[in-house]
C-alpha cells in the first residue's frame, strides 16, 4: 500500500495551468439597486462618505501616513464615522471599523470567504504552471485544500506533537541569545536588533514542522542556500505592496515584477528540493519494510489526497503565513515585558511554577500557564500581525450597517483600530494582559469581535495554532532563564505597516541571567 502512495510522487509531473478561477472584481459603487425591489430604497456605496483617490493619496504621502497606515483607521473614523469608502484609481475599498459591523461582514461570507483575489501571487504560479495554496485558491478547491491541511495544522491532539521539534529549536536559539549578549555591549547584556534574529527562530521552527528538517538558520554561520531562502521570502513580500499599485497589464514589464518573480522561484526550488528529500527518505523506507513514521510533510505525502506539485504549493502558502506571526509578536512580547516589570515577574511566577527547576514545557504543561496566554494575547491586541483584513463578497449581495453592498464589494476590516477602541477595551493603549483572563470583569463585557488577530470562520489563520505553540514555547522558556530590561537609551519603538504591522526601528534589550541577577 506504501509503495503504491508513493509512485506518483514524480515531481516532474505538474497539473495544467490554472485559469482565473476567482471572482472578477467590479467596481462596487457602479451598481445600482433595482427601484421597486424590497431593498430599493436602501443606502449603497454611492451614499457613503470617504476619502477621494487624491485626498487618499495626500493622506498617505504628502501627511506621511504610508507608514504607519494603522493609525490612518484611526483617524479616518474620526472624520467618517464607523463605515466609510476609500477611493484608489478604479478599486472602490469599504472600511468598518466598529466590531458590530466586523460581525455582519464575516457572518455573511458564506461558505468560501474570499480575503482578496491575489493576482501578483497567483499570476507567478499561472506563469510557472505551479498549483495555487490556501491564501490564493478560491470556492470549492481551496475548501478542498483546507480539509486536507487542517487536521495537522488545528487539531490540539496533533499540534501538540510539534512540541519537541519546537523545542529543540527554542534551545538553539537560547544559546543564540546567549552569543548575541557577549557580542552586543552594554556589559555582555545587552542583544540588539531582536527581531531579526526572532525571525530566523520562526523560520527554523515552521521549517522543523513542515519539512521536517532544520535549516540551520540558528548557526553561528548561516548555510548560504537558507539564508537565501530567508531573504527571498522577505523580498517577496517587500515587492508584493509594491507590484499591486500598478496595472496587471504593465507587469510583465517592470523591473520589481522580474526581481517578484525571481524571489518566488527561489523559494519553489528549495521547496522543491526539501520535498524531493523527504520522498526518497520515505521510498527508501519502504523499500526497506520500515515502518514510516514522521510528521507534516509525512502525512501529506502518504495521504494520496495531493500531488507533490499541490502539496509544494500548500506547504509554500503555510511557510510564508508563519514566519512573520511568530516574530512581530514575539518582538512586541518582549518589548512589552521588558516596560512592565511586575508584568514579567508574574509571568515569571507562573512559569517557573508549572515548570519547576530544570524542567522542559511541553503542550501539557502550556495549557495550565494561563497568564502566558493572556500576555500573547493582549500583545496581539495592541499589535496585531494584520492590522486590516479584507473580505472579498462573492456569493451574492451582504447588507451591513443598514446599506446594501453587491457581490464584488471588497472590504476593509480596521482591526487595528478597533482593537485600539477606548469604548472596547478601556485604557486601550495600556498593556493589560488581564484583561484576558478568565473571570475578569472587562473580559465578560468584552465584544466578541473586539481583536480577532487571528480571523474567524473558515478562512480563519491556518497557521495559528502553531504559531501560538512557538510562541508559548520560546517565551516561557526564555522568560524563565533570563530578565528582559528595556534598552537603556530608554527608545520608544512604534509599530509601521508594511503590508504587516512590523516595530518601526530595532528593539534593543537588556537580557540578565536570572541565576546572576
Amino acid at each position: 500500500m506504501l509503495r503504491r502512495s508513493l509512485t506518483h510522487f514524480g515531481l516532474g509531473a505538474t497539473r495544467p495551468a490554472a485559469g482565473r478561477v476567482g471572482p472578477r472584481r467590479r467596481a462596487a459603487s457602479s451598481v445600482s439597486v433595482a427601484a421597486g425591489t424590497e431593498d430599493g430604497n436602501r443606502k449603497t456605496v454611492a451614499d457613503l462618505g470617504g476619502p477621494s483617490f487624491l485626498t487618499s493619496l495626500k493622506w498617505l504621502f504628502v501627511k506621511g501616513y504610508y507608514r504607519k497606515m494603522q493609525q490612518m483607521q484611526i483617524e479616518h473614523k474620526k472624520i467618517y464615522g464607523p463605515l466609510w469608502k476609500s477611493t484608489f484609481g478604479p478599486l472602490v475599498l469599504v472600511n468598518v471599523a466598529d466590531p458590530d459591523l466586523i460581525e455582519q461582514v464575516l457572518r455573511q461570507e458564506g461558505r468560501h470567504p474570499v480575503r482578496t483575489d491575489m493576482p501578483h501571487w497567483r499570476g507567478y504560479r499561472e506563469l510557472r504552471n505551479q498549483a495555487q495554496g490556501p491564501l490564493t485558491e478560491f470556492g470549492a478547491k481551496w475548501q478542498h485544500i483546507r480539509s486536507i491541511l487542517n487536521p495537522r495544522m488545528l487539531k490540539p491532539k496533533h499540534v501538540s506533537g510539534y512540541a519537541d521539534a519546537i523545542n529543540e529549536v527554542v534551545t538553539d536559539f537560547l544559546g543564540k541569545v546567549a552569543r548575541l549578549r557577549e557580542t552586543g555591549g552594554g556589559g555582555g547584556v545587552t542583544v540588539n536588533n531582536l527581531t531579526p534574529e526572532l525571525y530566523k527562530f520562526a523560520f527554523e521552527g515552521i521549517c522543523s514542522v513542515l519539512f521536517e528538517r532544520r535549516m540551520g538558520s540558528l548557526n553561528e554561520t548561516i548555510p548560504e542556500e537558507t539564508r537565501q531562502f530567508i531573504v527571498s521570502v522577505g523580498e517577496m513580500f517587500r515587492l508584493s505592496q509594491l507590484i499591486v499599485l500598478f496595472p496587471q497589464s504593465t507587469w510583465p514589464y517592470l523591473p520589481i515584477w522580474k526581481k517578484f518573480v525571481a524571489a518566488w522561484d527561489y523559494l519553489f526550488k528549495i521547496a522543491e528540493a526539501l520535498v524531493q528529500k523527504k520522498v526518497e527518505e520515505l521510498q527508501s523506507e519502504v523499500e526497506l519494510q520500515q515502518n514510516v513514521e514522521g510528521a507534516y510533510l509525512t502525512h501529506l505525502l502518504l495521504s494520496d489526497q495531493m500531488t507533490v506539485t499541490e502539496i509544494l504549493g500548500s506547504i509554500t502558502d503555510l511557510l510564508l503565513a508563519g514566519v512573520d506571526t511568530t516574530s512581530n509578536t514575539v518582538s512586541w512580547s518582549l518589548y512589552l515585558l521588558a516596560r512592565n516589570p511586575e508584568i514579567q515577574r508574574r509571568l515569571h511566577r507562573e512559569v517557573t511554577a508549572v515548570c519547576p527547576g530544570d524542567k522542559v514545557p511541553i503542550s501539557e504543561d502550556i495549557s495550565r500557564m494561563p497568564f502566558l496566554k493572556a500576555v500573547v494575547r493582549e500583545t496581539l491586541r495592541l499589535y496585531p500581525v494584520v492590522p486590516g483584513n479584507a473580505r472579498l463578497v462573492v456569493e451574492g449581495d451582504i447588507v451591513v450597517g443598514g446599506y446594501l453592498f453587491p457581490a464584488g464589494t471588497l472590504f476593509h476590516l480596521c482591526h487595528y483600530c478597533v482593537s485600539h477602541d477606548e469604548t472596547i477595551f478601556p485604557d486601550p493603549q495600556a498593556f493589560q494582559p488581564e484583561r484576558w483572563l478568565r473571570g475578569a470583569e472587562e473580559r465578560s463585557k468584552r465584544h466578541p469581535f473586539g481583536s480577532v488577530p487571528f480571523g474567524f470562520g473558515i478562512r480563519a489563520c491556518l497557521g495559528r495554532r502553531v504559531a501560538e505553540l512557538e510562541m508559548y514555547l520560546l517565551l516561557s522558556r526564555l522568560i524563565k532563564r533570563y530578565e528582559v530590561r528595556p534598552d537603556p537609551a530608554g527608545t520608544t519603538v512604534e509599530p509601521t505597516t508594511r503590508t504587516l504591522l512590523c516595530p518601526a526601528r530595532p528593539i534593543n534589550l537588556q537580557v540578565l541571567d536570572r541565576s546572576g541577577a
